[in-house]
């Protein structure tokens, strides 16, 4: 077994100016590094505002692109990182996982610009203006990521059901969409249990406008929803349904403590039904591949990461 001291000397070490100082890290993966120098030597860092693929394994696959040749721009994104020197700033804050939340806005830049990566806000708001312009021109020229499909909505962490281990994990038992337009998150909450190596997969739906329409009126006439749906005008009731009927999740014009409801309702009384049109199993968009995280590293890892 090689010792922790010469592991640690083996790993790729780059320097980012973090408040000010100039530090030694390791970059993991193209969007979080662990400080490897002076007083906060250890710390596991997330960077905000942007997300890049999973690098442990051939785990994602969208358009035409292949899971490996997706694993490939992975490990492109963290090379482009270790290769910048770039200022950052700790925010104080920290993410579910306890590591710190730093903003590094030129490497966020760059690795979009690049189509390395896709902005990502965690909540209902879209992220950074100056980020989705850079997007915009990553997506129109085909860059990266985007070279083989453009998925509405890019499928960046699995969950299995089975992970739950309380009530508060079961509240987080949920995958993360998000937006390639603006880079707003949505939480895909389900209950299914995947096997190591499972294929799951964001599905979109063809709709028939006429039927959404239609929809429309009733929900809007149904006195069981009005509650959920106070404040919305027709446009936006329509966009909630028209959505809902394309990806079956309600959207952020609907409050966040009446989605569930309202996703239930819509689901047993319209999709369950066929109201939305003949296209009832929808097609693949953004899919990936599930592996525990005790599965992912080392000489233990999964099947289909080797």
């Amino acid at each position: 077994m090689t010792p922790p001291r010469l592991v640690e000397a083996a790993e790729a070490r780059s320097k980012v100016i973090l408040d000010g100082q100039v530090v030694a890290v390791h970059f993991n993966d193209g969007d979080s590094f662990r400080v490897v120098s002076g007083p906060g030597n250890g710390t596991k860092a997330r960077l905000m505002g942007f997300n890049t693929l999973e690098s442990y394994g051939p785990v994602h696959q969208w358009g035409t692109w292949t899971a490996k040749e997706m694993y490939v721009l992975a490990k492109m994104a963290t090379l482009n990182a270790r290769r910048g020197v770039w200022e950052c700033r700790n925010t104080g804050e920290a993410d579910t996982y306890n590591r710190a939340l730093i903003h590094c806005p030129g490497l966020a830049e760059d690795q979009i610009r690049k189509g390395l990566a896709h902005v990502m806000s965690v909540t209902d708001d879209p992220g950074d203006a100056r980020l989705i312009e850079a997007q915009k021109e990553a997506i129109a020229a085909r860059r990266g990521i985007w070279a083989h499909g453009v998925p509405e909505y890019v499928l960046t962490s699995l969950h299995s059901a089975d992970e739950a281990v309380g009530k508060k994990d079961r509240a987080r038992n949920y995958n993360r969409l998000v937006s390639s337009a603006d880079g707003h998150s949505v939480k895909w909450k389900h209950q299914d249990i995947y096997r190591e190596c499972a294929r799951a997969c964001h599905r979109v739906y063809q709709v028939d406008e006429g039927a959404v329409d239609t929809v429309t009126q009733q929900v809007r006439a149904d006195a069981r929803v009005s509650a959920m749906i106070t404040g919305l005008d027709d446009a936006k009731l329509r966009a909630v349904i028209r959505d809902f009927a394309r990806f079956r999740h309600v959207n952020r014009l609907v409050p966040y403590d009446q989605r569930d409801a309202l996703k239930d309702h819509l689901t047993r009384e319209y999709a369950a039904k066929g109201s939305f049109g003949a296209d009832a199993q929808g097609s693949e968009a953004a899919c990936m591949i599930h592996v525990p995280f005790k599965r992912r590293y080392g000489g233990g890892k999964a099947e289909c990461l080797k």
